[in-house]
């Protein structure tokens, strides 16, 4: 099961804390993360490292990126 959280159109640090929650709850083991500038797929990627999570993907999606995020 997957989630998603849509942090287009935000600033950072936004989908920085968008992404780090979904990460914190637990619940799914994957986690898509859609953003729209290149600030942010840094950003979102390093966090989501920093919390034991592995990115498995980035890719062009549209007007930003998505990035699949694996947890464990």
């Amino acid at each position: 099961m997957s989630a998603t959280v849509d942090a287009r159109g935000l600033s950072c640090p936004q989908p920085v804390i968008l992404a780090i929650n979904e990460i914190k709850k637990g619940t799914d083991n994957e986690i898509i993360v859609l953003v729209d500038t290149d600030t942010s797929k840094e950003n979102v990627s390093r966090a989501a490292e920093s919390q034991g999570c592995q990115v498995t993907d980035i890719s062009s999606d549209g007007e930003g990126y998505r990035i699949t995020i694996s947890k464990g």
